[in-house]
């Protein structure tokens, strides 16, 4: 697919894993675009004792439409690169989310 977005994500047994890098400590939250094959993130909690990746997790569902609970961090507690599996949501469900998101992102940078 032209514009594919399969590299944000891989397909498992599990479910669907998101590549996602934080920023933590930013001045708000909120989905930044894309960082090389990962989904930028920012959040405004520290990394300290696991509030950036639990903050990272909060700002990812609610990005998806999903709960909390749907969304799982499964790699990278200690790193600003991390996995999350979405639960319940099929491959193509999750990519047509992620452009959702992408082009709000996109959009509320270049103002429009």
């Amino acid at each position: 697919m032209p514009g594919g977005l399969a590299d944000l994500y891989d397909v498992t047994a599990h479910g669907v894993v998101v590549h996602v890098h934080v920023q933590p400590g930013a001045g708000r939250d909120a989905v930044a675009g894309r960082h090389g094959s990962s989904l930028r993130l920012r959040v405004t909690a520290p990394p300290v004792g696991g509030r950036a990746n639990e903050a990272a997790g909060r700002l990812l569902a609610g990005a998806l439409g999903l709960r909390s609970r749907e969304v799982e961090l499964v790699s990278g507690a200690g790193s600003r690169l991390k996995r999350f599996l979405v639960l319940g949501l099929e491959p193509p469900e999750v990519e047509r989310r992620l452009r959702r998101v992408l082009d709000a992102a996109t959009g509320a940078r270049s103002g429009g």
